[in-house]
Order: structure tokens, then sequence, then C-alpha cells
């Protein structure tokens, strides 16, 4: 009989959840309507690779091009690896002419279509926002998307690197 005393004395507790369900109901919607608007672009970046210093006979990979884009403070300057300069495109004002950069570019990637890679190279003095517009039209032709379409690519495998100090 003691243990059916016992028994009879446990009360069981009620857990009330539907104050903790209904603040969840709201975050989890707040997070679900967050995460469907915000869109986090990365790009994949790697660092150039060792510059050509062979005087043999060319191979087929130096028949490639190796185009290196170095951003000076005062001018833009796109080059072969292997062949040396190709275009110096001064700055307007204090800002770079990105419309020739990318006519110079399409050049380019009309020239070699396979290839889809650049070595961006700054000087210590430029900044980071030159740096993303650079790196934007180095990418895809500035033109505007249609119907959400995104614009053709140009180099878009980049490397970014330290440029070479100028001979004074």
């Amino acid at each position: 009989m003691s243990v059916r005393r016992a028994r009879h004395k446990i009360q069981g507790t009620e857990l009330q959840l539907t104050a903790f369900i209904n603040p969840m109901v709201v975050l989890v919607t707040f997070l679900l309507v967050n995460v469907a608007f915000s869109h986090a672009s990365v790009l994949d970046l790697r660092l150039p690779g060792p510059a050509a210093g062979s005087a043999s006979a060319p191979t087929p990979a130096e028949k490639l091009l190796l185009l290196e884009v170095t951003v000076r403070q005062g001018s833009i300057e796109i080059g072969d690896r292997n062949r040396g300069s190709i275009a110096k495109i001064p700055n307007v004002g204090d800002a770079p002419d990105l419309g020739r950069l990318s006519a110079e570019l399409i050049a380019l990637k009309t020239q070699y279509p396979d290839e889809n890679e650049a070595s961006v190279l700054l000087d210590p003095d430029v900044s980071y926002d030159r740096l993303v517009q650079i790196m934007d039209v180095v990418r895809a032709q500035p033109m505007p998307a249609i119907f959400g379409e995104a614009p053709p690519e140009l180099f878009p495998r980049i490397a970014i690197g330290d440029a070479a100090a100028l001979a004074r």
C-alpha cells in the first residue's frame, strides 16, 4: 500500500511551450526571408605565377596569353608576361579610364578566346575601391544585363599581386 500512496502524491508537471514557440516561429520566418533576399558574391582569387625568364625556344604554354593588368596611381598597364607591354592607359582626371581598359580587354579576348586568366598587379598606393572597379572590368564586359542575364565573361579567373616598383 505504501507504493500506491507514493504514486498518488507525485503529480506530473505541465510544460508550457506556447510562449517559446511563438518567438521561434517569428525568428524562423525572419531568417528565411532574409536568406531569400540576401546574396553574397565570392570571387575565387589566386596568386600570380612566377615570371617567365627562360631564353629558350617558346613552348606551347609560352604562345598563350599570360595577361597582366598593372594598376598604378596614374595609369593602367596591360601586358603579357611573355611578350611585354601591350597598352598603357593613362587616367582620365583622377579616375582610371575603364572604358578604354574594357575595349583593350575585349580586343584581347577576341584574339585569345580560350584564355580566362588574368593577373591584377597593384601599386601599394592604389585604393581598394579602384581595385574592385578594375577587377569588375577584367572579369566581364561592363554592359547592362538584359532580362537578368549575366554580362559576357572576359577573364574571370583573377590573381592579385603586388606590382613591380618602377625604375627611377
